[in-house]
């Protein structure tokens, strides 16, 4: 498990970097606009589909069924996903194919503002990249059942590539504007989802598999894996969910030139909460909370998920409760102490990586005032990933199902209650809130299916460590923010903040924790003593 998590940890992190460059290509190009609301929402759909498939219910439905068909006839596993890549392909390409034509008559015949239309076109533009990333998707399954990682982690790398070269190209090669530049950059996902899907084929064929349409699709395998992906869509993505539904309710109550600053609203007019920005706003401190998870959250859950899926196959629940046990330890270990950091270094952070160009110095505290209600979320978030792939190792979706319909209902509740009070923030709050309120309904149904003492073997003491071992390290971090506060807050000051701040912080977390025996300290380190008390 240590070996897979530092494999897909350290790739991810090559693809987080280069997805912090692109991000701060935008900021630069576009800041926080209008125009970066319209690009958020109309590659959200697309995105959202990579995340889902790419990094949730496609792979995680058809592992554990793979796997399983594979120890017992490996002719047929091959068959199977042969299957599940044709009936896809064809399937998605066939929704995409209706959603394009009905965008299309909306944008022509029922859309005034140039601002929808826009968001509208570029959406349909971007929407065949769902058919290529869901195919990668099952490719990247395939190998991480053969216990390949690297190519499945390097496919985002591809994406922010040619997403780099595009907006460099588009904005200083050509001096493009940025409605002119997101028509460039909406035809590169196209490219780079091309160049992820062939990226996966060399690998694929050294571990055995033929890639070749099949027809089979009445193998019940096929329809186990149908049946466990369809809750699974909802239950393993809905932080990605409820992100979506702030972007989309943050845009609606959001002001504009276009619309005016007031709507009526049940024969009363009321001023909007929100400007144009907001759903910038909410991308930006996205973006810098999902990196840690991206880094070691969904990493962690990738390399842990086959191990599960394993054990639950042979029957073994005694090991498939200690993995998890394991698991959760890990999330509490490295998701605690990023959750403190980043509300120490919210700002400088936000400065160092966005302002310049379109980004302005008085974005930063907007923006960093949204990451800091987005990053008390973050060990929810962290837990999730391991719990509901716990749930999906029993091929059990329909727990994650409930509950991910629930904290999504309750989200979209909060979000149109807070957004009168905290603005862009209340829809961050809500969002983590609603992380924790997940976490707590999977691990009671997932304490009635296993052990539950085994389950939360050690928990509290980890957990006991991991806080003393956080608040030396937030300590220390205030101590020396209060230091350089006398310093200016210009762009590179922060970053040099940043620069002290990040590696004593985080130096000083791990001594702490290896002080105390934490064998969690391996993750990071790959050496220590190990401990029985976790």
């Amino acid at each position: 498990m240590i070996k897979g998590f530092r494999q897909i940890a350290g790739l991810t992190v090559i693809s987080r970097i280069l997805g912090m460059v692109r991000d701060i290509l935008f900021a630069t190009f576009l800041g926080r606009s209008g125009l970066m609301d319209i690009w958020v929402i109309a590659f959200k759909i697309p995105n959202l589909s990579r995340r889902i498939f790419g990094e949730g219910a496609l792979t995680s439905s058809l592992l554990p069924v793979y796997m399983k068909t594979r120890e017992a006839d490996p002719v047929q596993a091959q068959r199977l996903g042969n299957t599940v890549i044709t009936a896809l392909g064809l399937l998605l390409s066939g929704v995409v194919l209706l959603v394009m034509a009905a965008l299309t008559i909306c944008r022509c015949h029922w859309v005034d503002l140039t601002t929808t239309e826009l968001m509208l076109s570029l959406t349909t533009v971007m929407l065949p990249y769902l058919v290529m990333i869901c195919l990668v998707a099952v490719l990247s399954g395939l190998l991480q059942a053969h216990r390949h990682f690297a190519m499945p982690a390097l496919a985002p790398v591809v994406l922010n590539v040619v997403l780099i070269v595009a907006l460099a190209i588009s904005g200083w090669g050509l001096g493009w504007s940025p409605a002119q530049q997101l028509g460039f950059v909406a035809v590169a996902v196209l490219v780079a989802g091309v160049l992820q899907l062939t990226l996966q084929l060399p690998t694929l064929r050294r571990c055995g598999f033929e890639l070749r349409p099949c027809w089979d699709f009445k193998i019940p395998e096929l329809r186990q894996v149908m049946c466990l992906m369809g809750p699974m869509v909802l239950g393993l993505t809905v932080t990605q969910i409820n992100t979506l539904s702030d972007d989309v309710i943050a845009k609606i109550f959001s002001g504009s030139l276009d619309k005016g600053a007031t709507f009526v609203l049940a024969g009363r007019t009321v001023a909007y909460p929100l400007w144009d920005g907001a759903v910038s706003s909410l991308f930006y401190s996205q973006r810098l909370y999902q990196f840690p998870l991206g880094v070691l959250g969904i990493s962690l859950g990738t390399a842990i998920f086959p191990v599960m899926s394993q054990a639950a196959g042979q029957g073994d629940m005694a090991r498939l409760t200690q993995t998890i046990n394991q698991g959760l330890k890990a999330a509490l270990f490295v998701s605690l102490p990023a959750m403190a950091g980043m509300l120490v270094i919210g700002l400088p952070l936000v400065a160092a990586i966005f302002e310049g160009g379109r980004f302005s110095q008085a974005d930063s505290p907007i923006v960093a005032r949204t990451l800091s209600f987005y990053v008390i979320g973050l060990s929810g978030y962290f837990l999730q990933q391991i719990i509901t792939r716990a749930y999906f190792s029993l091929q059990d979706s329909r727990g994650p199902f409930r509950t991910a319909l629930v904290a999504v209902a309750v989200n979209i509740l909060l979000n149109l209650t807070l957004i009168w009070w905290l603005r862009a923030a209340g829809l961050a709050l809500a969002t983590a809130l609603c992380s924790y309120l997940q976490v707590i309904l999977l691990l009671g149904g997932l304490g009635r299916r296993l052990e539950r003492a085994a389950l939360m073997q050690d928990m509290a003491k980890v957990l006991g460590k991991t806080l003393v071992a956080t608040a030396v390290m937030t300590a220390v971090a205030l101590a020396l923010m209060g230091i350089m506060q006398s310093l200016p807050v210009g762009r590179g000051f922060q970053a040099l903040r940043l620069l002290v701040v990040v590696p004593v912080t985080a130096w000083v977390y791990l001594a702490v924790a290896r002080w105390m025996g934490m064998e969690q300290v391996m993750l990071i380190l790959g050496r220590g003593r190990k401990r029985t008390d976790g």
